[in-house]
């Protein structure tokens, strides 16, 4: 794999065009994709390895460690696609940033859970504890609606994906929460009652989603789905297409079945 650094230094000195989109390139090339390492790259790495090559794919993985460098690497042209993000995160960066991107169609979903290293079941968490929550609007409004449907707190009603902490509206344990960059959550298991850790870093410390979280996102109807995301015309490249086929494909369903055991689920 190749790293988002070297990438950029290729870029320059073969003197391309970084605005360039898939559209103008030739289908032969090689498709840039940036990626979480954990479950993203691993999942890429299988289709390189074992479906591509047959398809008439090549594949180039970029992996990046956190969530801000995969879409500004989109926008500025040095990647092809991107695969890291759900729908809810890729609507706060576009209304931020301004991002011209499309996103394709949903591939998986890691859910959300709450870890522990100091107590067993949420009856447990202690008054007054300290709970960290991704800092991301998108993932901390995903984590406060975990608590709620778990009884831990009480949103107004209507607060939906984008409840911040002014929508609680009852907190029984007085529980203090730490909004922390995700990517900082597993470390915070130190320091917190508890932590709410996006699954794909969860994942990458050694935690396994369906038996380590006391408390576990349901993938049913779950709106935070992971998908490739592309530039806005990007859909129409056709080695994006075949990507979006190889991804959507009945080898790459059960090679999340099998090496994820209920910790990342297909969602289709």
């Amino acid at each position: 794999m190749i790293t988002a650094a070297a990438l950029v230094l290729g870029l320059a000195a073969c003197g391309s065009d970084p605005a360039e989109t898939g559209t103008s390139t030739p289908t032969d090339a090689a498709l840039k994709v940036g990626v979480s390492p954990v479950p993203h790259g691993e999942i890429l790495t299988y289709i390189k390895d074992n479906l591509a090559e047959p398809a008439g794919l090549k594949l180039e993985i970029v992996e990046f460690t956190d969530y801000v460098q995969p879409n500004s690497a989109l926008a500025d042209g040095q990647l092809d696609a991107n695969y890291f993000q759900h729908i809810p995160y890729l609507d706060e960066e576009k209304a931020a940033k301004g991002y011209k991107f499309t996103a394709l169609k949903p591939v998986h979903i890691e859910p959300l859970g709450l870890y522990s290293k100091k107590v067993t079941s949420l009856a447990d968490l202690p008054e007054k504890g300290v709970v960290a929550i991704p800092n991301d609007p998108s993932n901390s409004g995903r984590a406060l609606n975990l608590l709620a449907r778990n009884g831990v707190i009480t949103l107004r009603d209507g607060a939906g994906v984008k409840a911040t902490q002014r929508d609680i509206v009852d907190n029984p344990k007085q529980l203090e929460f730490r909004e922390l960059e995700a990517a900082q959550l597993p470390r915070s298991l130190q320091d917190t009652a508890a932590s709410i850790i996006n699954g794909n870093y969860a994942i990458e410390t050694g935690l396994t989603p369906a038996t380590d979280a006391l408390v576990l996102e349901q993938g049913d109807d779950n709106p935070y789905a992971n998908l490739v995301v592309v530039r806005d015309g990007g859909e129409s490249d056709r080695r994006v297409q075949k990507l979006e086929e190889l991804l959507h494909s009945a080898e790459v369903k059960k090679f999340i079945d099998e090496k994820y055991k209920g910790s990342v689920l297909a969602a289709f």
